[in-house]
Parts: C-alpha cells; structure tokens; sequence
C-alpha cells in the first residue's frame, strides 16, 4: 500500500505541476471548415485560464474534455469579434451548468459595456457573478497574480487597442535531497525552513548548509501569447526568453502589402522578432483562409527561426518541458 501511495502522490505532483496550452482554435477573422477563431486555455496547476473567446470556443472546450468548472479566468486580448463574440455563449453555458464561482474576465474597459447589456438581456438570474477587469492595452502591467503565476500585458500594435499577455511562473523553492535528509537525520519540521534558504545544525553543533541539502529549482517557464499585431520590435524585451511564444502570422511573405494594410504579421516578421528575443520555441497562429494550407507560413518562418512549429485546433503544448 505504501507503494500505491507513492504512486499516486507522484501522479498528484505531476497534475500539479502541469504548464500546457490547449489550442482551441488558431484561425483569423473569417472562420473555415479548417480552423476556428482565436481561442486558448492555459492549464497552469490544475486551474484553467482561456485567452480570447471566439465562436465556436465551448464547442472545442467540451471536444478537448477540459473542466468548465475549472475555468475561472478568461483573458481578451482585444475586441474585434473573432476574439470575443464567444463569451456570450460560454457565460450562458456555465449558468446551465450551475456554476456558483464567480467568473473573472479581463478586458479593456469597453468590454463591460458592451458585454453588460448582452447578459442582462440573455443571461438574467445567473448561478454567479461575471466580474470584469479592465485593463490599459497601452501598457505593460501585471493584471493577475496569486502565489504561483503572473499574468502581465503586452502591447500591441493591431487597428484598434489590443494587448497580448505573458504567464509567467514564479520561481519555485529548491527540492529536498531525501538521500542527504535521511544521512543527516533532519526533523520533518525543519524541512520546510531548509527549502526556503535555512541551514540545518545538528545537535553536535555542525552547520550543514541547505544547498548540500537541496537542489535547484528549475527555471520558471514562461508562455507568452502575442495576437493580433503588426510586425512591433517593441515587444521583444517583455518576451524576451520566454519558453514558449504564440506569435501570429496572418499572411505570407507575398502578402505582405495586407499585413501592413490590416496591422498584421507575416510568418518571417514573427521569426524575426522570436529570434531577436532568444525564445525557446515559436507557434504560429490566426492563420489567414486565403490559405489551403500553411507550409509556406511555416517554411517562411522556420528559415529564421528552425524552433517553430504550427498551431493546430486541438492542439496540446507543453511548456513545462
């Protein structure tokens, strides 16, 4: 039995240790049989955050078996419809579900008034109470925190006011050496001390320090999600060494005249700014349906960058890693 408990607190810490993004739809404003509008769910420690919500986004939720009940947070990046014509429908939905959590959405301030009379009309005597945050998409700020994870903005450069957003964990403590716990024999109680920097003196009298005691933590993962924006130097110091950036790529090289026009990326604009910003891996999204399909988005931006792959509906990424 003791085995089993082993076992299954190995596989508790694993869940809680979970960094991962789901794609649940990765197309641009004109929706197709191929990809849906804008929409992600971050999985940090067995908690749920969504960032943007266009239609169709409860559908791929339910497709993807995640939580509704673990979904507290939703992020919106900007109001153009393809990121946000979703809430509607999603906020009905848990009132179905009988969600009693109050559920919090961060937006710039527009957003409140335009959502407001929209659930009033449509989603009177809700279970819970939808709390908006807003925001300044001009700046650079931490718009959640708790004891684990920072959610700041990044701005950025699109038609109308529109900020992408960066998670960011925080440092861990160092990890015990049971090995050198047990040789040592020191108390349970004074565990927690050593993790947090503390010496541990043996009765003898001997300092034995904490760092032959522990290891390092890792390096905190950070996700940083940058849709929609023209090519925008600006941004390369906030994701600068980001584990993991979702950069947009509308357009191709050849189309570079309506990326301008539309104040969106090309698939080479996005690897340059991922290379000058020393990231560890690009994604690429909100692909355009002018498209068959994004080889070339992809080939464009790998002759810059190599670490870049393409988002994908249903799509599972692991930061953590």
């Amino acid at each position: 039995m003791a085995v089993e408990r082993s076992n299954a607190q190995i596989n508790w810490n694993c869940l809680m240790e979970r960094f991962e993004v789901n794609i649940l739809g990765c197309g641009s404003a004109l929706p197709t049989t191929r990809h849906l509008l804008s929409s992600q769910v971050v999985h940090f420690r067995n908690k749920l955050s969504m960032i943007d919500c266009g239609e169709g986004t409860q559908l791929q939720f339910r497709a993807m078996k995640l939580n509704f009940q673990r979904l507290n947070h939703i992020f919106i990046s900007h109001l153009h419809g393809d990121h946000c014509f979703g809430l509607p429908g999603l906020i009905s939905t848990l009132g179905m579900l009988g969600r009693t959590a109050d559920l919090h959405i961060y937006a710039q301030s527009e957003a409140s008034k335009i959502f407001q009379p929209v659930l009033d009309y449509f989603c009177r005597n809700l279970s819970y109470n939808v709390v908006f945050h807003s925001f300044d998409p001009s700046q650079c700020e931490a718009i959640y925190d708790d004891r684990t994870l920072t959610v700041s903005t990044i701005p950025l450069r699109h038609r109308v006011p529109c900020a992408g957003f960066l998670f960011e964990e925080k440092p861990k403590n160092p990890s015990i050496i049971r090995e050198m716990i047990d040789f040592y024999q020191v108390p349970v109680s004074r565990i927690n001390a050593i993790k947090n920097g503390a010496d541990f003196v043996t009765p003898e009298g001997r300092i034995i320090p904490h760092t032959v005691l522990t290891r390092p933590a890792k390096p905190p993962h950070k996700y940083a999600y940058c849709s929609d924006t023209a090519y925008f130097e600006k941004i390369i110091p906030l994701i600068e060494g980001v584990t993991v950036l979702y950069h947009e790529a509308t357009y191709a090289e050849e189309d570079c005249i309506c990326a301008r026009e539309y104040f969106h990326s090309s698939a080479r604009q996005a690897a340059t700014i991922a290379r000058a910003a020393g990231v560890g891996q690009l994604v690429l999204g909100h692909f355009s349906a002018r498209y068959p399909d994004e080889t070339i988005l992809l080939t464009e931006a790998r002759e810059i960058f190599p670490h870049t792959i393409l988002a994908n509906e249903r799509m599972l990424i692991n930061i953590d890693v």
